[in-house]
């Protein structure tokens, strides 16, 4: 399985993007703001390529496993991201929510001062079990680029 992000929009604040699963694309992706330096874990992830596994051990997790008791079986984790201690792949508009993680969601706005992602559960219902299926039975990586694909 081939995961990208490409990264096609950025502003002060919000960095708008796409996500690929073997080539076709999946939804759209929201990450808080770029800085020439880094926050620990605030700041958009650097380009490049992750490994991803499921992990139990954030806050999230119980939540998410009650608000999607029949796919979830952990949260999706960048691993290895130099500058973050974790980065998660998950769904929320809020700056809690963009700090240092990738959202994902069905459309994407822009409200004239800050982006929007919309439809975010749609859009986690349907890129999770793919993922979460793909991650018990082989390596998985995540390709985060910028510019147009």
């Amino acid at each position: 399985m081939e995961i990208i992000v490409t990264r096609h929009k950025s502003n002060d604040n919000e960095t708008i993007g796409s996500m690929y699963i073997d080539n076709l694309f999946v939804c759209y992706t929201l990450e808080d703001e770029y800085r020439a330096k880094k926050v620990w874990g605030e700041t958009r992830i650097p380009a490049g390529r992750y490994e991803l596994e499921l992990n139990n051990d954030f806050g999230k997790n119980k939540k998410y496993s009650k608000r999607f008791p029949d796919i979830h079986k952990g949260m999706i984790h960048l691993l290895n991201v130099p500058g973050f201690k974790y980065i998660l792949i998950h769904i929320g508009n809020t700056d809690v929510d963009t700090a240092g993680c990738i959202l994902v969601g069905m459309s994407a706005n822009d409200t004239g001062k800050k982006w929007k992602i919309s439809r975010s559960t749609d859009a986690y219902k349907k890129i999770y079990p793919i993922i979460s299926e793909a991650i018990k039975n082989e390596t998985v990586f995540i390709t985060i680029e910028d510019g147009d694909r």
